[in-house]
């Protein structure tokens, strides 16, 4: 009986893990509708003293997602204030909801990756039903990938699935000497 060989731990292929880029701190949706006068109108003054008797402490090392839940019209500037109120205590901070805050984070995470160490190489982007990584770093991911990469994958190295490979250099076809036409015998050349 001939040994089991694992071909996929021999082979070329790098899994690319998104949701190890994930750091595992807990994200918060930050409502600015208890700030608001009945929950719909900002008035400066009273929404500047909420702000600054509010305890920000309790977002300490949490990703912060900054929102509105009612249809009131909040000016940039009162999301900008809770954001200064947030530096230095939030990991990160972002407009919206989680959704919004997880594809910023993952935005930021992609561009800071030294796509260098998939030059040339097979890549299988690992893919899981993950509640972390949004579709959006998937497709992101992909494109970093195919400036540099082989070939693209998803799944698992097992049972993956082919998303794109590099075109191969087709040898060009060797030059040949071309004759110059000769004029039709009825033509004249003047």
């Amino acid at each position: 009986m001939e040994p089991i060989v694992n071909r996929v731990a021999q082979s070329d292929i790098v899994v690319y893990n998104l949701e190890a880029l994930w750091d595992g701190h807990p994200i918060v949706e930050l409502d600015l509708a208890p700030f608001l006068e009945e929950g719909l109108i900002l008035r400066e003054k009273p929404f500047r003293q909420q702000v600054q008797a509010h305890d920000w402490s309790q977002y300490a090392d949490q990703h912060v997602a900054i929102y509105c839940s009612t249809e009131a019209i909040v000016p940039i500037w009162a999301y900008m204030l809770v954001a200064t109120r947030l530096h230095g205590i939030a990991r990160s901070v972002a407009f919206g909801r989680r959704d919004d805050l997880l594809r910023n984070y993952f935005v930021r995470a992609l561009e800071r990756e030294d796509w260098s160490a998939y030059r040339d190489r097979i890549v299988v982007v690992k893919g899981c039903a993950s509640r972390v990584v949004p579709v959006d770093a998937y497709v992101q991911a992909v494109h970093h990938l195919q400036q540099v990469a082989r070939k693209v994958m998803y799944g698992e190295p097992c049972s993956s699935v082919p998303l794109w490979r590099r075109p191969e250099a087709r040898s060009q076809p060797t030059a040949r000497a071309v004759r110059p036409a000769l004029p039709d015998r009825g033509t004249s050349l003047s």
